[in-house]
Protein backbone atom coordinates (compact mmCIF):
# COMPACT_ATOMS: atom_id res chain seq x y z
CA UNK A 1 0.00 0.00 0.00
CA UNK A 2 1.50 3.12 -1.01
CA UNK A 3 0.96 6.40 1.48
CA UNK A 4 -0.04 9.53 1.06
CA UNK A 5 2.90 11.53 0.13
CA UNK A 6 1.77 14.50 2.17
CA UNK A 7 0.39 14.62 5.94
CA UNK A 8 -1.33 17.28 7.36
CA UNK A 9 -0.80 17.11 11.18
CA UNK A 10 -2.70 18.34 13.85
CA UNK A 11 -0.18 19.66 16.83
CA UNK A 12 -0.64 23.57 16.04
CA UNK A 13 -4.66 23.17 16.54
CA UNK A 14 -3.65 21.41 20.40
CA UNK A 15 -1.19 23.61 21.60
CA UNK A 16 1.92 22.12 21.03
CA UNK A 17 5.30 23.44 20.16
CA UNK A 18 7.99 22.11 21.72
CA UNK A 19 10.49 24.55 21.43
CA UNK A 20 8.48 27.45 22.80
CA UNK A 21 5.78 27.48 26.03
CA UNK A 22 5.01 31.43 24.30
CA UNK A 23 4.19 29.71 20.67
CA UNK A 24 2.49 27.01 22.29
CA UNK A 25 0.15 29.03 24.44
CA UNK A 26 -0.58 31.65 21.38
CA UNK A 27 -1.73 28.45 19.29
CA UNK A 28 -3.84 27.08 21.76
CA UNK A 29 -5.70 30.66 22.24
CA UNK A 30 -5.66 31.15 18.22
CA UNK A 31 -7.38 26.87 17.95
CA UNK A 32 -10.06 26.89 21.55
CA UNK A 33 -12.92 27.56 18.79
CA UNK A 34 -13.41 24.54 16.45
CA UNK A 35 -14.60 26.76 13.47
CA UNK A 36 -10.48 27.77 13.45
CA UNK A 37 -9.62 24.64 13.13
CA UNK A 38 -12.06 23.79 10.63
CA UNK A 39 -11.33 27.01 8.81
CA UNK A 40 -7.42 25.87 8.24
CA UNK A 41 -8.53 22.06 7.35
CA UNK A 42 -10.37 23.75 4.69
CA UNK A 43 -7.86 25.43 3.51
CA UNK A 44 -4.98 22.10 3.37
CA UNK A 45 -7.75 20.81 1.31
CA UNK A 46 -8.47 23.22 -1.18
CA UNK A 47 -4.68 23.23 -0.81
CA UNK A 48 -5.06 19.98 -2.72
CA UNK A 49 -4.19 18.11 0.80
CA UNK A 50 -6.37 15.02 1.51
CA UNK A 51 -4.55 13.35 4.28
CA UNK A 52 -4.71 14.47 7.43
CA UNK A 53 -3.39 12.77 11.11
CA UNK A 54 -5.36 13.34 14.09
CA UNK A 55 -4.51 12.72 17.32
CA UNK A 56 -7.30 10.96 19.40
CA UNK A 57 -7.51 13.57 22.50
CA UNK A 58 -10.36 15.44 24.06
CA UNK A 59 -10.84 17.76 20.60
CA UNK A 60 -10.89 14.78 18.30
CA UNK A 61 -14.45 14.40 18.85
CA UNK A 62 -15.79 17.69 17.35
CA UNK A 63 -13.28 17.10 14.43
CA UNK A 64 -14.88 14.30 13.34
CA UNK A 65 -18.10 15.39 13.99
CA UNK A 66 -17.50 18.21 11.64
CA UNK A 67 -15.96 15.58 9.12
CA UNK A 68 -18.57 13.52 9.13
CA UNK A 69 -21.62 16.38 8.79
CA UNK A 70 -19.58 18.21 6.26
CA UNK A 71 -18.47 14.68 3.92
CA UNK A 72 -20.01 15.98 0.80
CA UNK A 73 -17.37 18.66 0.95
CA UNK A 74 -13.93 16.36 1.48
CA UNK A 75 -15.11 13.53 -0.48
CA UNK A 76 -11.56 11.66 -0.56
CA UNK A 77 -10.45 12.93 2.56
CA UNK A 78 -8.31 10.29 4.25
CA UNK A 79 -7.89 10.08 8.06
CA UNK A 80 -4.38 8.44 9.80
CA UNK A 81 -5.45 8.78 13.46
CA UNK A 82 -3.14 8.78 16.27
CA UNK A 83 -3.77 6.29 19.30
CA UNK A 84 -4.48 6.48 22.30
CA UNK A 85 -4.47 10.21 23.82
CA UNK A 86 -2.32 8.82 26.78
CA UNK A 87 -2.52 12.00 29.35
CA UNK A 88 -6.03 11.10 29.58
CA UNK A 89 -5.03 7.50 30.95
CA UNK A 90 -2.06 8.82 32.74
CA UNK A 91 -3.76 10.92 34.99
CA UNK A 92 -6.96 8.31 35.64
CA UNK A 93 -3.98 6.05 36.49
CA UNK A 94 -2.38 8.45 39.02
CA UNK A 95 -5.57 8.76 40.54
CA UNK A 96 -7.23 5.37 40.76
CA UNK A 97 -4.69 2.66 39.19
CA UNK A 98 -4.92 0.43 35.98
CA UNK A 99 -7.84 -1.14 36.65
CA UNK A 100 -10.34 0.95 37.71
CA UNK A 101 -9.23 3.03 35.03
CA UNK A 102 -9.65 0.63 32.61
CA UNK A 103 -12.89 -0.28 33.56
CA UNK A 104 -14.04 3.54 34.36
CA UNK A 105 -12.92 3.98 30.70
CA UNK A 106 -14.79 1.40 29.37
CA UNK A 107 -18.10 2.37 30.97
CA UNK A 108 -17.93 6.15 30.39
CA UNK A 109 -16.97 5.93 26.64
CA UNK A 110 -19.76 2.78 25.59
CA UNK A 111 -23.16 2.58 25.26
CA UNK A 112 -24.82 -0.62 26.92
CA UNK A 113 -24.54 -2.34 23.97
CA UNK A 114 -20.75 -1.53 23.76
CA UNK A 115 -20.62 -2.67 26.91
CA UNK A 116 -21.79 -6.03 26.07
CA UNK A 117 -19.66 -6.53 23.55
CA UNK A 118 -16.81 -5.58 25.30
CA UNK A 119 -17.69 -7.94 28.00
CA UNK A 120 -17.95 -10.98 25.29
CA UNK A 121 -15.02 -10.20 23.97
CA UNK A 122 -13.12 -9.97 27.25
CA UNK A 123 -15.13 -12.17 29.09
CA UNK A 124 -12.74 -12.51 32.95
CA UNK A 125 -9.90 -10.90 31.07
CA UNK A 126 -9.64 -7.68 32.98
CA UNK A 127 -8.92 -10.18 36.22
CA UNK A 128 -6.95 -12.10 34.79
CA UNK A 129 -4.92 -10.01 33.53
CA UNK A 130 -5.16 -10.17 29.71
CA UNK A 131 -3.53 -7.64 28.26
CA UNK A 132 -3.66 -8.28 24.46
CA UNK A 133 -7.73 -8.49 25.41
CA UNK A 134 -7.31 -5.03 27.15
CA UNK A 135 -5.39 -3.31 24.14
CA UNK A 136 -8.10 -4.26 21.70
CA UNK A 137 -10.78 -3.02 23.84
CA UNK A 138 -8.88 -0.01 24.37
CA UNK A 139 -8.57 0.20 20.59
CA UNK A 140 -11.63 -0.22 20.00
CA UNK A 141 -12.94 3.36 22.31
CA UNK A 142 -10.26 4.82 21.12
CA UNK A 143 -11.40 4.37 17.59
CA UNK A 144 -15.06 4.64 17.90
CA UNK A 145 -14.81 8.48 17.59
CA UNK A 146 -13.56 8.04 13.87
CA UNK A 147 -16.14 6.16 12.77
CA UNK A 148 -17.67 6.10 9.26
CA UNK A 149 -14.69 8.27 8.06
CA UNK A 150 -11.94 7.00 5.71
CA UNK A 151 -8.94 5.86 7.66
CA UNK A 152 -5.69 4.58 6.02
CA UNK A 153 -3.38 4.43 8.83
CA UNK A 154 -4.03 3.92 12.51
CA UNK A 155 -0.90 5.00 14.21
CA UNK A 156 0.12 3.60 17.98
CA UNK A 157 1.39 6.96 19.96
CA UNK A 158 5.08 7.04 20.74
CA UNK A 159 4.64 7.13 24.44
CA UNK A 160 2.84 3.65 24.59
CA UNK A 161 5.17 2.79 21.29
CA UNK A 162 8.63 3.65 23.18
CA UNK A 163 7.52 2.20 26.46
CA UNK A 164 6.75 -1.41 24.80
CA UNK A 165 9.84 -1.32 23.31
CA UNK A 166 11.53 -0.50 26.41
CA UNK A 167 10.23 -4.08 27.64
CA UNK A 168 10.71 -5.88 24.54
CA UNK A 169 6.90 -6.99 24.40
CA UNK A 170 7.18 -8.67 20.90
CA UNK A 171 3.62 -10.14 21.53
CA UNK A 172 2.05 -6.58 22.13
CA UNK A 173 3.38 -5.22 18.68
CA UNK A 174 2.80 -8.70 17.10
CA UNK A 175 -0.84 -8.22 18.45
CA UNK A 176 -1.42 -4.95 17.75
CA UNK A 177 -0.22 -5.30 14.32
CA UNK A 178 -2.68 -8.14 13.79
CA UNK A 179 -5.86 -6.75 15.24
CA UNK A 180 -5.08 -3.44 13.60
CA UNK A 181 -5.33 -5.40 10.10
CA UNK A 182 -7.92 -7.96 10.82
CA UNK A 183 -10.60 -5.95 12.71
CA UNK A 184 -10.20 -2.61 10.58
CA UNK A 185 -8.88 -3.22 7.31
CA UNK A 186 -6.21 -0.60 7.18
CA UNK A 187 -2.24 -0.70 7.96
CA UNK A 188 -0.91 -0.38 11.64
CA UNK A 189 1.67 2.25 12.25
CA UNK A 190 4.25 3.38 14.92
CA UNK A 191 5.77 6.69 16.02
CA UNK A 192 8.58 6.53 17.54
CA UNK A 193 11.50 8.94 19.21
CA UNK A 194 14.33 5.90 18.69
CA UNK A 195 13.41 5.37 15.10
CA UNK A 196 16.85 3.03 14.59
CA UNK A 197 16.19 0.34 17.66
CA UNK A 198 12.14 0.45 17.13
CA UNK A 199 12.56 -0.70 13.19
CA UNK A 200 15.06 -3.59 14.25
CA UNK A 201 12.82 -4.44 16.58
CA UNK A 202 9.53 -5.04 14.60
CA UNK A 203 11.71 -6.69 12.01
CA UNK A 204 12.66 -8.84 15.12
CA UNK A 205 9.44 -9.43 15.41
CA UNK A 206 8.89 -10.74 12.22
CA UNK A 207 6.34 -7.35 11.02
CA UNK A 208 7.51 -7.20 7.47
CA UNK A 209 7.50 -3.31 5.97
CA UNK A 210 6.20 -1.83 8.93
CA UNK A 211 5.22 1.84 9.18
CA UNK A 212 7.21 3.89 11.59
CA UNK A 213 6.52 7.58 11.58
CA UNK A 214 9.71 9.87 13.32
CA UNK A 215 11.07 13.19 13.59
CA UNK A 216 13.47 13.38 10.86
CA UNK A 217 14.92 16.70 10.44
CA UNK A 218 18.55 18.45 9.48
CA UNK A 219 18.75 19.43 13.29
CA UNK A 220 18.49 16.35 14.54
CA UNK A 221 15.62 17.11 16.99
CA UNK A 222 14.14 14.34 18.99
CA UNK A 223 16.05 11.83 16.82
CA UNK A 224 17.90 9.57 19.04
CA UNK A 225 20.16 8.96 19.58
CA UNK A 226 21.79 10.40 16.53
CA UNK A 227 21.37 11.72 12.89
CA UNK A 228 24.07 9.41 11.20
CA UNK A 229 21.91 6.21 13.02
CA UNK A 230 18.68 7.53 11.46
CA UNK A 231 20.06 7.88 7.79
CA UNK A 232 22.04 5.18 8.20
CA UNK A 233 18.59 3.19 9.04
CA UNK A 234 16.25 4.69 6.23
CA UNK A 235 18.94 3.72 3.85
CA UNK A 236 19.72 0.25 5.12
CA UNK A 237 16.27 -1.45 6.38
CA UNK A 238 12.93 -2.30 4.96
CA UNK A 239 10.52 -0.43 6.15
CA UNK A 240 7.74 2.42 5.41
CA UNK A 241 9.59 5.71 6.97
CA UNK A 242 6.90 8.45 7.97
CA UNK A 243 9.06 11.94 8.15
CA UNK A 244 7.79 14.44 11.21
CA UNK A 245 8.96 17.54 12.97
CA UNK A 246 11.05 18.41 9.17
CA UNK A 247 11.09 22.24 10.37
CA UNK A 248 12.19 21.14 14.18
CA UNK A 249 9.40 23.94 15.09
CA UNK A 250 10.90 26.48 13.19
CA UNK A 251 14.15 25.62 13.85
CA UNK A 252 15.34 24.72 10.01
CA UNK A 253 13.67 27.31 7.20
CA UNK A 254 11.25 24.95 5.13
CA UNK A 255 13.59 25.29 1.79
CA UNK A 256 16.67 23.60 3.90
CA UNK A 257 14.06 20.93 5.66
CA UNK A 258 12.41 19.70 2.73
CA UNK A 259 15.46 19.62 0.67
CA UNK A 260 16.67 17.65 3.29
CA UNK A 261 14.01 14.72 3.81
CA UNK A 262 13.52 14.40 -0.19
CA UNK A 263 17.01 13.31 -0.04
CA UNK A 264 16.26 10.57 1.35
CA UNK A 265 14.32 8.71 -1.63
CA UNK A 266 13.18 5.64 0.77
CA UNK A 267 10.84 8.22 3.22
CA UNK A 268 7.47 7.48 1.74
CA UNK A 269 5.41 10.50 3.85
CA UNK A 270 6.20 13.64 5.31
CA UNK A 271 3.77 15.36 8.14
CA UNK A 272 3.95 18.87 8.44
CA UNK A 273 1.48 21.35 10.60
CA UNK A 274 0.93 24.63 9.73
CA UNK A 275 -1.44 27.38 10.76
CA UNK A 276 -1.80 30.05 7.58
CA UNK A 277 -2.60 29.09 3.86
CA UNK A 278 0.55 30.94 2.60
CA UNK A 279 2.94 28.29 4.92
CA UNK A 280 0.50 25.02 3.47
CA UNK A 281 1.22 26.07 0.39
CA UNK A 282 4.47 27.17 0.43
CA UNK A 283 5.47 23.63 2.49
CA UNK A 284 3.34 21.70 -0.27
CA UNK A 285 5.15 23.16 -3.01
CA UNK A 286 8.32 22.89 -2.15
CA UNK A 287 7.58 18.94 -1.39
CA UNK A 288 6.16 18.39 -4.87
CA UNK A 289 9.11 20.14 -6.23
CA UNK A 290 11.94 18.38 -4.53
CA UNK A 291 9.93 15.15 -4.48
Amino acid sequence: MMLDRVIFGDNQFFGINHMSEEKAQALAEKFKDLRAITDVIEMAYDCGIRAFMLNSNERAKEICDYLRDNISRYPDLRLYPSIPYPYKYANLVAEKGIFATLKDVIVSDSTAGDIASLITKAGFSLFERDMLKVMQILIDIEMKVFHELDIKVIFLQNIITDLLLGFRVKDVFVGYVTYIKEKYGVEPGFITVNLPQLTGFLLDCGIENPIICSSINKAGYFMNPDTASYEKTIQEKTFRPVAMSILASGAIKPREAVEYVCRQPAIQSIVFGASSRKHIEETKELIERFS
